[in-house]
């Protein structure tokens, strides 16, 4: 099976995005950014993992579009329906925080302009999902790109979007006090998706980063940092806006050139901190992490009086309790209900094995199945939303 080390280190990378996430949410108590740069790396990595994967599918004998589309869709249905219309029941059912008005929009995947159009976070518990949304809205649009464009339009075409993407947030500052809709329409987290797959078209034809991402990463990181520390200070209305300007766009080359690392195999010890089994292993279950975070954090907060930490604010008593309860239920929906219906997807290849050409030195059936099945699992985690405020 294609399960490389460079593979290994991607789950890694999940493993880092959605601990970002946690520690935003469960012990930051001013919301730090970080859990927003693990949004971004979620983003990047799963604009790289789906564009190559399509890649690959596009790239063998006797490729037909409407199988690989078909095929596709059918997989994703699979790996990412489930749990999250599970989840969604389970909220409808028990009506947490008066949920169910809103149930309708989230089963659409248009939760982010749910929140955008109402400029709250109302139903917190739900919050997480603009991410979510955003990602479905990607995967319906950007297989057709990638399957049905001719090849030399696709790098062209990713260039544009990023810088349509940038255009847009340049926008804001004339249309007044700055909202929820800033951050959550498509156009907001259009750059770091295609960001990621034009890294999967530019390694398509080489193995080595472009030396300009190689030198400009490490400044870009410091000038981050920086701004980070800049964000809780008292700011001027153009100052703050800066600020936001620069935390959107300057990681966004970094993170790309991370996983741009990582997917060639990053050597020495954060090679090796990647590729540490427990890192991997709960980047693979990272989509039930994320998926059921919220509602665990919500049983916690309710079982205070049970609980001999402090687990209704942010703090160490919450990130320990709600960290714990959150793992050990996305193991169990893992083994219990995500992998049994993730093997399904053996019957949907890319390409079927019957009208492959055995002469053809290309991908085979097989391999691009088996491919597809551990890069799936990877791209299929959702992304953390650091723009939910802390419970």
């Amino acid at each position: 099976m294609l399960h490389h080390a460079r593979d290994r280190q991607l789950d890694g990378l999940r493993t880092l995005a959605v601990s970002m996430v946690l520690y935003a949410h469960f012990f930051a108590a001013d919301g730090s950014h970080w859990g927003h740069i693990g949004v971004r790396l979620f983003f990047v990595l799963s604009g790289f993992l789906i564009t190559r994967l399509l890649l690959e599918a596009r790239s063998a004998t006797q490729y037909e579009p409407g199988t690989a589309l078909r095929s596709f869709y059918i997989r994703r249905a699979l790996r990412i329906f489930p749990p999250y219309f599970a989840v969604l029941s389970f909220v409808w059912l028990v009506n947490l925080e008066q949920a169910r008005g809103s149930i309708k929009w989230h089963a659409l995947y248009l939760s982010n302009f749910w929140y955008a159009l109402r400029d709250e976070w109302t139903p917190w518990i739900l919050c997480h999902t603009w991410s979510l949304s955003i990602e479905e809205q990607f995967y319906v649009l950007w297989p057709l790109v990638i399957l049905l464009a001719p090849r030399r339009w696709l790098e062209p075409i990713c260039i544009a979007l990023i810088v349509c993407s940038l255009a847009y947030r340049f926008y804001w500052p004339f249309t007044g006090t700055p909202s929820l809709a800033r951050d959550l329409l498509p156009p907001a987290s259009m750059d770091a998706l295609v960001a990621g797959a034009l890294l999967a078209l530019y390694r398509a034809r080489s193995r080595t980063l472009p030396h300009w991402m190689r030198l400009s990463s490490v400044p870009l990181l410091v000038t981050t940092a920086i701004l980070m520390w800049l964000k809780p200070l008292p700011l001027s209305p153009t100052l703050a806006w800066m600020n936001w300007i620069g935390l959107e766009v300057l990681p966004l080359i970094p993170l790309t050139a991370l996983v741009g690392y990582c997917s060639s195999g990053l050597r020495g010890a954060p090679g090796r901190l990647l590729e540490f089994p427990p890192m991997t292993t709960v980047g693979r279950v990272s989509y039930g992490v994320y998926l059921y975070h919220p509602i665990v954090l919500s049983f916690v907060v309710s079982a205070q009086p049970w609980i001999p930490f402090n687990v209704s604010e942010q703090g160490l008593g919450r990130l320990i309790v709600a960290t714990t309860g959150t793992l050990v239920l996305a193991a169990i929906s893992w083994l219990a209900f995500e992998k049994p219906l993730n093997q399904l997807k053996r019957y949907f290849p890319y390409v079927p094995p019957s009208r492959l050409d055995p002469t053809y030195d290309a991908p085979s059936a097989t391999a691009i199945s088996e491919a597809a099945q551990m890069q799936e699992l990877r791209f299929a985690t959702p992304l953390g939303a650091e723009r939910c405020p802390p419970r």
